[in-house]
C-alpha cells in the first residue's frame, strides 16, 4: 500500500522564521504559567461522541448557560421562525431515543448560526423527505414536537441521560464547550489530534496544505488508502517525547489490512471518527500499533497500562448519531462502562477523562460560537470532565474548544510544546497555532488538587432498564 519512502522532515532556522510570521501575534503566548497540580495526572482520556447540542443535552441543567427563560410561558424556551409553518418554533422536551436531527456541515452551520443570531436551524434543513418537508406525515409523527416542531428544537435532561446529569453534578460540566470547526465530523476528529483541518496537494509535503473545513470525498481518508493527511498531528510529539498513547476505536474497524478481527458489540468505527490512519506521521513514526480496539482499553484499566493519552471514539451502535442503529441510551450505557473501567481499576487516582460530542448534529443552541479564524469555532456540544481531582459541581463557564485538550496533553507531557510551525522539527503550513488564541481556556483551572483523590462514582449503564 506504501509505494513510498516516508521523509522526516526538520525545519531549518530560516524556515522556523518564515513559518512564525505565518502566526497571527495574537496567538503567540509565551510564559504561560502551568499549573503544577497536572503533574498529578499520569492519565488523559477523551472520550468524543457524536452530534448532540449543548442545549439538546443540558440546555435546562440548573446553572448552565442554558435555554433562556422565555417570560410569555413561565419557562426555559427558546422559539425561532420556521419557514414550512411560516410561524414560530419552539424547543420542546422529547424522549424519542432515535432522532433524525440535521445536515451539519460548514453551510448548515454557517445557515444556523446566521451572523450570530442563532436563529436558522429549521432554515438549514433541506425542504425534502428525509427531513420531514412534511410534518404531518406518518412516518415523521415521531420525528416533531406537539406542534409539529423538527426536533433539531428537541432536548432532553436527566429523564433520558440521567448518567450523564450526574457526571455533571458530581464533576465538572462546560458549558462553553465549541466545536473546534464549524462543519461535520471529520474535520472535528482532525483537530482532535492535530489542531486542524486541511487538504494536501501532496501527501508527503506537510507544506502543500491549506485549511479546509469540508473535506468532501478528494481530501479524505477510507481504511485501505494510501494517507492524505501530511501536517503535523500530536502522535508525532507524543513520540519525540517518548510518551505513550493509544487511540481505540470499535472491534473489526480494519484499520490496516488484512482484517480478521471480529466486529465489536458496539460496532464498527467509520474512518471519518478514526483519521489517524490517514497521517503519513503514522508511518513515519511507526505506531500504527497503537490504534486500538475498545476491548484493549478495557483490559489496560483493568489492570493499571493505560497510556499516558488516550482517545476513545465509539462504533455505530453507541456513537449517539442521529438516526444510528444504536440509541441515546445505547451510547450512555456504551461511556459508563468505559468510565467505569476506569474507576475500578488502579489508575483511576492519577486519571481525568474528558467526554464531548464532536459537533451540533444539526440540534438547536442558543450560543453564538466566538470566532478564532476562518475554521470555526463551530456550534456548542456539550462537554464533561471526569477526574477524582475534579471541582464538584463545578460549571466551567471559560470558552473551550478540542484545542484546550491538545494545550492540557502538551502542558502535561510535552514541556509546554505546541504545534506550532516555528518550533515544531516537522513544521508544516498551519496558518494559526490554535492552543495559543487568548480566548481559550485552560481546562487546569477545573481541577482541586489541594483534596484527596474522590473515590470512584460506580453507575448503572443501563438505568432506564
Amino acid at each position: 500500500m506504501l509505494s513510498r519512502r516516508w521523509p522526516i522532515l526538520v525545519a531549518t532556522a530560516a524556515s522556523a522564521f518564515a513559518l512564525a510570521a505565518l502566526v497571527p501575534p495574537s496567538t503567540q503566548v509565551a510564559g504561560a504559567q502551568v499549573d503544577p497540580g497536572i503533574f498529578r495526572l499520569d492519565h488523559l482520556i477523551f472520550i468524543v461522541q457524536e452530534n448532540r447540542s449543548f442545549d439538546h443535552y443540558f440546555g435546562t441543567f440548573p446553572g448552565a448557560d442554558g435555554l433562556p427563560y422565555d417570560p410569555t410561558v413561565g419557562r426555559l424556551r427558546a422559539c425561532i421562525h420556521d419557514p414550512i409553518l411560516k410561524t414560530k418554533s419552539c424547543t420542546y422536551h422529547t424522549s424519542v431515543q432515535r432522532q433524525l436531527g440535521g445536515p451539519h456541515n460548514w453551510k448548515s452551520s454557517a445557515t444556523s448560526v446566521n451572523e450570530g443570531r442563532m436563529n436558522g436551524f429549521i432554515r438549514a434543513l433541506p425542504p425534502v423527505k428525509r427531513w420531514c418537508v412534511d410534518r404531518e406525515a406518518k412516518e415523521c409523527k415521531r420525528f416533531v414536537g406537539p406542534a409539529l416542531q423538527p426536533d433539531v428544537m428537541s432536548w432532553h435532561d436527566e429523564r433520558e441521560i440521567p448518567n450523564y446529569w450526574t457526571y455533571a453534578r458530581e464533576f465538572v460540566l462546560q458549558d462553553r464547550m465549541f466545536a473546534p470547526a464549524d462543519s461535520w465530523t471529520l474535520p472535528a476528529h482532525l483537530f482532535l489530534v492535530s489542531g486542524w483541518s486541511a487538504f494536501c496537494t501532496d501527501p508527503y509535503d506537510p507544506m502543500s496544505c491549506t485549511s479546509d473545513k469540508d473535506l468532501k470525498d478528494y481530501g479524505r481518508y477510507y481504511y485501505g488508502d494510501d494517507p492524505v493527511y501530511a501536517w503535523t498531528d500530536i502522535t508525532w510529539l507524543l513520540h519525540e517525547h517518548g510518551v505513550s498513547w493509544a487511540y481505540y476505536v470499535g472491534g473489526g474497524s480494519c484499520s490496516f489490512g488484512p482484517c480478521d478481527e471480529p466486529k465489536g458489540i458496539w460496532g464498527k468505527t467509520a474512518a471519518g471518527k478514526n483519521p489517524l490512519p490517514g497521517f503519513t506521521t503514522l508511518y513515519e513514526t511507526e505506531q500504527q500499533e497503537n490504534i486500538r480496539n475498545h476491548n484493549d482499553f478495557l483490559q489496560a484499566a483493568a489492570a493499571g497500562t493505560l497510556p499516558s493519552v488516550s482517545w476513545v471514539v465509539p462504533g455505530s451502535r453507541a456513537s449517539e448519531h442521529p438516526a444510528s442503529t444504536g440509541t441515546i441510551s445505547s451510547g450512555m450505557a456504551y461511556v459508563t462502562e468505559l468510565v467505569n473501567a476506569v474507576m475500578s481499576g488502579p489508575d483511576w487516582d492519577s486519571t481525568a477523562i474528558f467526554l464531548t460530542w464532536d459537533d451540533w448534529g444539526g440540534f438547536y443552541d442558543h450560543a453564538a460560537p466566538t470566532v478564532v479564524d476562518d475554521m470555526g469555532y463551530g456550534i456548542r456540544v456539550p462537554g464533561l470532565m471526569i477526574s477524582p481531582y475534579a471541582r464538584r459541581g463545578h460549571i466551567d463557564h471559560q470558552t473551550l474548544s478540542f484545542d484546550a485538550y491538545l494545550k492540557l496533553i502538551e502542558d502535561r507531557f510535552l514541556d509546554g510544546e505546541r504545534l506550532d510551525p516555528a518550533t515544531l522539527g516537522r513544521p508544516d503550513s498551519r496558518p494559526i497555532v490554535r492552543e495559543n488564541v487568548e480566548v481559550l481556556g485552560d481546562l487546569a483551572a477545573e481541577f482541586d488538587f489541594t483534596q484527596a483523590p474522590r473515590p470512584p462514582l460506580i453507575l448503572d449503564p443501563h438505568p432506564l432498564g
